[in-house]
């Protein structure tokens, strides 16, 4: 009898649970109003729960942010985020001394390691129009000799990721690792995925109605998960699926996903385990009860290192263009995009 090539189907709630190495998994899609000269809603903010907003009202949150939405300064350490920004824009400032705004398919790559501070906030830059935002945060771990590594801020500009075709209807954005000879640009130093065998994967694929795309195989270890974003008449492996499931199929075996309806989408991630334990209380994961106590009084006692900024929730000029200022004073411009 044939090996099934489906392992498990879950519900895609908020956040998405994680396959090791990843953790977690959060999907944005806000379909904000125009901004007002604050770079806020100009929609009133009543009945919001303003500070912790994730009511959804009217199609959007403004999540901890009180003027501009976003989250405003925050601790972490002992994992990455890997935030993939669709539509929309995200100003980035933390306690390296690093800023930027970015969005239209870039990917800002930050390992938090020993501890940093940062805030992401959503300005609104449009004033005669709507200003929707679309973006996925990803956790990914580090393994226990990382854990404590420098932290470090990287930008993989949308014009250096490659979009490789495949098969006919079916195009790949690599953000990560590697499919038919094409590598995503280089992740931090220290990433688990900076391993050549981590086997890690970020992919954003998408399927034309009537396309046929065959996953590419990778060692039994791996862990694979398809994540189904968007579309309304798909088969993966012969087995029909809808939108906002989560299917984690065999690495080894190949899966074929079939797109019979609308144009259809998904994320899909996988990796080799770091196979380590893992203890998360909000903002930290680390290996053991101990070094997450260790790492709120680290920040307690030490801020990783404080707040360079007059605000915490700071957000750019509304003509500021893509740009990036790393912690070591480089300096990089993109031209705007429609988004």
């Amino acid at each position: 009898m044939p090996t099934n090539p489906i392992l498990d189907v879950v519900e895609l709630s908020f956040p998405w649970v994680g396959l090791d190495p990843f953790i977690m998994t959060v999907h944005h899609v806000d379909d904000y109003p125009a901004g007002n000269e604050a770079l806020g809603p100009v929609a009133s903010l009543d009945g919001r729960r303003i500070g912790s907003d994730f009511s959804y009202q009217d199609g959007w949150s403004m999540y901890h942010g009180d003027v501009v939405p976003g989250f405003p300064q925050h601790p972490h350490r002992g994992f990455e985020t890997v935030t993939v920004v669709r539509r929309g824009y995200v100003d980035h400032s933390d306690s390296l001394g690093a800023t930027a705004r970015y969005g239209g398919g870039d990917v800002q790559w930050l390992t938090t390691g020993s501890g940093i501070m940062h805030s992401e906030m959503f300005p609104l830059i449009r004033e005669d129009g709507a200003n929707p935002l679309e973006l996925f945060q990803i956790w990914l771990n580090l393994p226990p000799e990382s854990k404590m590594v420098p932290a470090y801020f990287a930008m993989l500009w949308s014009e250096a990721i490659p979009t490789i075709a495949g098969g006919p209807g079916v195009s790949i954005d690599v953000m990560a690792g590697e499919i038919d000879g094409v590598r995503a640009p280089s992740p931090p130093p220290d990433s688990w995925g900076s391993r050549s065998d981590s086997q890690l994967g970020i992919w954003l694929v998408r399927l034309d109605g009537g396309a046929r795309w065959e996953i590419p195989q990778a060692p039994v270890s791996v862990n694979r998960m398809l994540h189904f974003v968007d579309g309304d008449d798909v088969r993966i492996a012969g087995t029909e699926a809808r939108k906002g499931i989560g299917v984690q199929v065999r690495p080894d075996t190949p899966v074929v996903v079939e797109n019979h309806g609308a144009p259809a989408e998904f994320l899909l991630l996988q990796g080799q385990p770091i196979g380590a334990p893992v203890f998360q209380m909000g903002p930290f994961v680390m290996n053991t009860p101990e070094e997450l106590r260790q790492a709120f009084d680290d920040y307690q006692r030490t801020q990783f290192g404080g707040w360079p900024w007059s605000s915490r929730s700071p957000v750019h000029a509304r003509t500021d263009g893509r740009f990036a200022l790393h912690a070591d004073g480089k300096v990089e411009h993109r031209e705007m995009q429609d988004t």
